[in-house]
């Protein structure tokens, strides 16, 4: 497989407005920083991915930009001509990468898949035991970063989705659309997201994000979730007069971690099946700390899993003593679909879409999280669109570019249906 370079594909003048802007942003330094939640953005350098995107709309001829100190982009797009009296439709998508995988220094490559395996590296590739419809992509071109770091298609590749549509609309406003808001916002990957949109200034009365995975793929239905820090406090003497004195703080977190279910744990989980993901861990018999995930989609199994860890630690304390085990519970968003009653009609809207741009529309639970839950229990209603992204937040990751290309035809055939 013949890998090409960005700068050799940007300059092609076949390249696609969409896979050109996909190509810069992705090479845009802009990860959200776990160890900093308390600010907003949590990393500076996410406020240089929203001055480009903010000077590009400019550019465009887009109205009311602005960029806040919180890295927040919001423009407005008017309406084609007769749909200025139709509510206002709104898009939304992230600007932050994830910190699952290195994700500073993206050097994004495209490569034509010619079968078999996915070549992105001499020791990184996709098979088809990852990703079942991989054969199907044979012949398409796809982007991959170069091995060492995630693509960043998540949500980069909804980031100039959005842009291109923008773009398009601008070029030729007779295109039938509504007014459109648009918001590029920092630190969804650590559970902020759209927190800080002010929802009366965005003026949608309803809108989408763009953060999904496989083309055709729709959210309505995504995880409630919280994060639990659960703290272990042991008492360490010298380990040769250790009977009956020491008390092992990792041995109590061990004693708690084997109370959860162990296929409740991602590795064993699909669907609408929850999780207990404990994604950290370090210690010393002192102290030992871990920190979960905690997912599900049916309201009253995700509180019987934060109860029954409740209910582990206690039960660690009357074995080791009181006050042996702390958690502390960060509840992060809710599913949306609890709230979407009424406005059903954007997800057949939606697959109308796909469908007229000979795409098929599944309807999947997303396991995680998209800014459209929190906006949804805020009062916007906000399904998920696909990006055509794969194996996010891994060095894996890829994006057919046919699936960026036809999902801002999608977004087109969308707008229309509004106007």
């Amino acid at each position: 497989m013949k890998a090409l370079d960005a700068e050799t594909v940007m300059a092609s003048p076949d390249t696609s407005d969409v896979l050109r802007r996909f190509l810069r942003y992705v090479q845009v330094d802009s990860p959200s920083d776990p160890d900093h939640e308390e600010r907003v953005p949590s990393d500076p350098s996410e406020h240089a991915m929203a001055a480009l995107l903010a000077d590009e709309l400019r550019a465009l001829g887009a109205d009311d930009v602005t960029v806040d100190d919180h890295a927040y982009v919001t423009a407005r797009v008017p309406a084609s001509p007769g749909a200025a009296d139709r509510q206002t439709l709104g898009f939304v998508a992230h600007i932050d990468t994830a910190h699952d995988a290195p994700n500073r220094g993206v050097r994004p490559q495209v490569v034509t898949y010619e079968g078999g395996d996915l070549v992105i590296s001499d020791n990184v590739s996709v098979t088809p035991a990852a990703v079942p419809d991989l054969p199907s992509l044979a012949g398409q071109a796809v982007v991959t970063s170069d091995g060492t770091t995630l693509l960043s298609a998540d949500d980069k590749a909804g980031v100039a989705e959005v842009m291109a549509l923008v773009a398009r609309l601008l070029a030729d406003p007779s295109l039938p659309h509504p007014p459109l808001a648009v918001a590029f916002v920092p630190d969804e990957e650590i559970g902020h997201g759209a927190a800080l949109l002010d929802l009366d200034a965005f003026g949608a009365a309803y809108a989408y994000t763009v953060d999904g995975e496989a083309l055709g793929e729709l959210n309505y239905e995504c995880f409630s979730a919280a994060s639990v820090e659960a703290v272990f406090t042991g008492e360490g003497v010298h380990p040769g007069d250790a009977k009956d004195r020491m008390v092992n703080a990792i041995r109590l977190f061990e004693e708690f971690d084997a109370m959860l279910p162990a296929a409740g744990r991602p590795e064993h989980t699909a669907g609408y099946e929850g999780y207990f993901h404990c994604h950290g861990v370090s210690g010393t018999v002192d102290e030992c700390r871990a920190s979960y995930l905690v997912r599900d989609f049916d309201a009253a199994s995700f509180e019987g899993r934060l109860d029954l860890m409740a209910a582990a630690a206690a039960y660690v304390g009357r074995l080791h003593g009181e006050g042996r085990v702390r958690l502390t519970v960060r509840r992060e968003y809710r599913n949306m679909a609890e709230r979407l009653d009424g406005a059903e009609f954007l997800v057949d809207r939606a697959k109308a879409a796909m469908e007229a741009c000979d795409v098929t529309p599944v309807c999947v639970p997303a396991r995680g999280g998209t800014d459209g839950a929190q906006l949804t229990f805020r009062g916007l209603p906000c399904p998920n669109l696909a990006t055509g992204g794969r194996l996010a937040h891994s060095v894996r990751e890829f994006v057919p570019v046919p699936a960026l290309e036809a999902t801002v035809d999608i977004l087109q055939a969308l707008v229309a249906s509004f106007a």
